[in-house]
């Protein structure tokens, strides 16, 4: 079991922390990021392209000429597809991307990015992650402090906070996002990961509980 320092942004020391090796320690599986990430973003598609066929193209009631006499081809009616203005053959229609995936891969794909950003010496855990006010400064300096002021960097709390989530909402570099919503694609798009201690924990109950109620 992997034990991490945890540092302090207030006076005094943070102390350790022991990290579930069934959470942190998994071997890392590429394919299991690219299902993951794949299916991440087909279910953000918004899968609202659409056209219209012969039948919902208006107009068209009338034929165009008689059938024969007058030299020209056989026209039944001005919105089939050859015609300008007539319906689509075979356009795309309103649907879902989104596809499934199973739990165990999913839980799996985020273990290993967890545990690939802590082989990498790119994941901290702080006592406390605590602002004054809705200050994107005041978080600035707070980041700066923990040396990862200078990479993008994801930082996951375990429960609301405005003030926390607000502030960093102006950092192009920067995420905030609760346990709950920890998810593969933002562990890999960003460098860097800062937990609180509270939100390691919570982490660890979410998903080692998971693996070993899928491995009895």
């Amino acid at each position: 079991m992997a034990t991490l320092d945890v540092r302090s942004l207030g006076k005094g020391k943070g102390g350790t922390i022991e990290l579930d090796p069934a959470v942190f320690e998994v071997p890392v599986r590429p394919h299991l990021f690219h299902a993951e990430v794949r299916r991440q973003l087909a279910v953000r598609r918004a899968g609202t392209h659409s056209t219209k066929n012969r039948t919902a193209v208006s107009g068209g009631g009338a034929k165009p000429w008689k059938q024969k006499g007058t030299g020209r081809a056989r026209q039944g009616t001005s919105r089939a597809p050859q015609w300008a203005g007539g319906g689509v053959v075979f356009g795309p229609v309103p649907r879902d991307h989104g596809h499934k995936l199973t739990k165990k891969m999913r839980r799996a794909a985020l273990c290993a990015a967890l545990s690939q950003r802590l082989a990498e010496g790119a994941l901290t855990v702080v006592d406390e992650l605590s602002l004054d006010a809705i200050k994107t400064r005041e978080l600035v300096a707070k980041l700066a402090s923990l040396g990862v002021g200078d990479r993008s960097v994801l930082i996951v709390i375990a429960g609301p906070d405005e003030r926390v989530e607000r502030s960093a909402r102006n950092l192009p570099w920067a995420s905030a996002l609760r346990v709950e919503g920890l998810n593969v694609y933002d562990v890999l798009r960003h460098s860097h990961l800062v937990l609180t201690r509270t939100a390691v924990e919570a982490v660890q109950q979410r998903l080692g509980d998971a693996v070993e109620g899928a491995s009895s």
